[in-house]
């Protein structure tokens, strides 16, 4: 629990990091550089290659790499550029919704209240962020698409930490298959012969920040929590993300929240505490 704990604080934080980011690299751009680093920090705790039973395993790998380090990031870095990085946190936290919805675990009468109650809060926060920007219904709608991969992500990291494979290295190779699915969109979508300020140290400790803590360190604290209490009861732990998203949106980028947006922000945060019974 208190890897789960740690994770989501960290997690919290990431929307900020990303959303400075944002305006020198283009979405997938800071998703490779983050998840290279993450890499070659895991590469560096653990050096030892890992050897699977073959396809039977290895294509949860491959689903892994695909679902959680790619789409759902990539979803989740483009979101960022029509809507606030609060709307986004806050979405993307009815992800144990999802989870639930795919794994084979009974669902309660709460469950369905709490989905109820959260879908009427992040249409409420879409409405929100209309009256601040046009495009910010693309935003929100492509952070609930993220969600919604993520909870697939969910439930295959828990079979592959079925597998009792050392976590840095069963990490790192999910790691190494989604910097693959990155390639292509990273080819066609990249801010080559713009002015950029690329080296400057606030996009430096940004990009460490995401790379080295919030993808090498966290994901591999997630899987030990996923091992030990369960993908759901993990994905439970999300429900602290919007609270530390908005309040460091609020201090760092002076993101301000419309009174829709902050009851829709309340009726998610009350959905998602229904569910957690």
């Amino acid at each position: 629990m208190i890897a789960a704990l740690i994770t989501v604080l960290i997690w919290g934080v990431t929307f900020v990091s990303t959303k400075v980011l944002l305006a020198t690299f283009t979405p997938v751009e800071i998703l490779f550089i983050r998840f290279l680093i993450g890499a070659a920090v895991l590469f560096l705790l653990s050096p030892h290659v890992l050897k699977t039973k073959g396809w039977c395993e290895e294509k949860y790998f491959i689903a892994a790499g695909a679902s959680g380090i790619f789409l759902y990031y990539f979803l989740e870095n483009a979101s960022l550029i029509w809507t606030s990085a609060s709307n986004t946190g806050v979405i993307v936290s009815t992800a144990p919704f999802f989870t639930a919805l795919f794994s084979k675990e009974r669902k309660s009468k709460y469950f369905f209240l709490g989905f109820a109650s959260a879908l009427i809060g992040i249409t409420m926060m879409s409405f929100g962020s209309l009256e601040v920007s046009s495009s910010g219904l693309l935003g929100d709608m492509l952070s609930l698409l993220a969600a919604a991969v993520w909870g697939i992500y969910a439930v295959i990291s828990k079979k592959i930490s079925s597998f009792g494979y050392p976590e840095i290295q069963s990490t790192r190779r999910s790691f190494l298959y989604g910097l693959l699915f990155m390639i292509i969109p990273l080819l066609f979508w990249n801010g080559v012969g713009t002015e950029r300020s690329v080296f400057e140290i606030e996009n430096i400790l940004n990009l460490l920040f995401l790379g080295a803590v919030a993808s090498a360190l966290c994901f591999v604290l997630w899987n030990v929590a996923v091992r030990k209490i369960g993908a759901v009861r993990t994905s439970v732990f999300i429900y602290l993300i919007p609270v530390i998203t908005v309040v460091s949106s609020a201090i760092f980028l002076g993101e301000r929240i419309t009174i829709i947006s902050g009851a829709g922000t309340i009726l998610t945060l009350l959905g998602l505490f229904l569910s957690s019974k």
